[in-house]
């Protein structure tokens, strides 16, 4: 009974490894938020950036946080992007070039390209309706 319990409760290290790594991940990606100042902009936007930070290969990082989260590395950043696009919008009186670049975009077209993928319209059109409500 006991040796049973003991292999149920044992975890082997690379799933530790994989759960601390997804932890960083999270901390990194989340201490860039929120976006206070809109001269400011994210230093850490893409996987590769990521993976820099927590001295891992890109590949690795996917794998981790696929296992962990059922996502890519990509998806779980856009997604991070996208809920603070939507909150700048409704909740700041930014303008949409100021959010983009804020938000790590270089170019407004590049933000507006991303914004339409996710949501299906252009930010000023989501800020718009969203306020007419």
């Amino acid at each position: 009974m006991i040796v049973k319990k003991l292999k149920e409760d044992f975890k082997p290290s690379s799933e530790i490894a994989s759960k601390r790594i997804s932890l960083a991940f999270m901390n990194i990606l989340e201490n860039q938020f929120p976006i206070e100042n809109k001269f400011h902009s994210l230093q850490f936007k893409t996987p590769f950036d990521f993976a820099g930070q927590l001295n891992i290969h890109v590949n690795h990082l996917n794998r981790v946080l696929k296992s962990n989260f059922n996502k890519t590395t990509t998806s779980i950043i856009s997604e991070r992007i996208l809920h603070e696009a939507k909150y700048l919008l409704l909740e700041s009186s930014w303008n949409i070039s100021e959010i983009a670049y804020a938000l790590g975009f270089k170019e407004v077209t590049h933000f507006n390209n991303f914004f339409k993928k996710h949501i299906s319209m252009s930010p000023s059109k989501y800020r718009n309706e969203i306020n007419r409500k």
